[in-house]
């Protein structure tokens, strides 16, 4: 059984999406990864008009039963502060009308996760990417790199675990309509494991 994740590192610029599926042993493999966005000369509604279309697409693309998005820090400048909210906002409501649960998780969290480290730079995180992913080359540009890390992060830290209706919960997922059947094997599955390493310890003593 795996937990298939859609990562975004939203921006109006550059939007990285990754779809990654994430089985109970913590293998994740990659499905899909890749940019949208637009330039600046366009004017703000009909940038974010190329987002909500590009993800209506991956969401009915993929089927993906959660989507983990990057939370918005405020120590970036206004305007980009701006532009990434913007963006999280189309993504996380495309999300809502489809009834997917979205987890938001900061970048520490990401760079902790994936390199052990919360401080560590780009190019660390693309490089425990591949490594994560078995991939023969590293994904491309820095954005679609951070979408799959985002994905991966969420299916470890939070594995099956979400939320119900409008709740945050310890790894900020807010629920839609609580767990999607994928969800639920998820979780049982991760259960039937956690009990069988149990036993298998047990036997070892």
């Amino acid at each position: 059984m795996t937990l298939r994740v859609l990562g975004v590192d939203p921006g109006l610029t550059r939007c990285g999406l990754g779809v990654v599926d994430v089985a109970v042993n913590r293998t994740a493999t990659l499905v899909a990864f890749g940019v949208v966005g637009s330039t600046p000369e366009k004017s703000l509604d009909a940038r974010l008009l190329v987002i909500a279309d590009s993800i209506d697409k991956w969401l009915s693309d993929y089927q993906p039963d959660v989507l983990a998005v990057e939370r918005v820090f405020s120590q970036l400048n206004v305007s980009t502060v701006m532009g990434v909210a913007q963006a999280s906002g189309v993504v996380i409501a495309a999300a809502a009308r489809r009834g997917i649960p979205v987890a938001l998780h900061t970048p520490s969290e990401v760079k902790a996760a994936v390199t052990g480290s919360g401080r560590a730079d780009k190019t660390a995180v693309t490089t425990m990417v591949t490594k994560i992913l078995r991939l023969d080359c590293a994904p491309t540009p820095a954005d679609a790199a951070d979408a799959l890390a985002l994905a991966i992060t969420h299916a470890w830290r939070a594995g099956p675990a979400i939320a119900g209706p409008g709740a945050t919960g310890a790894a900020g997922t807010t629920g839609a309509a609580g767990s999607t059947a994928a969800q639920k094997l998820w979780r049982e599955a991760e259960a039937k494991a956690k009990k069988n390493k149990e036993k298998t310890s047990h036997g070892w003593r």
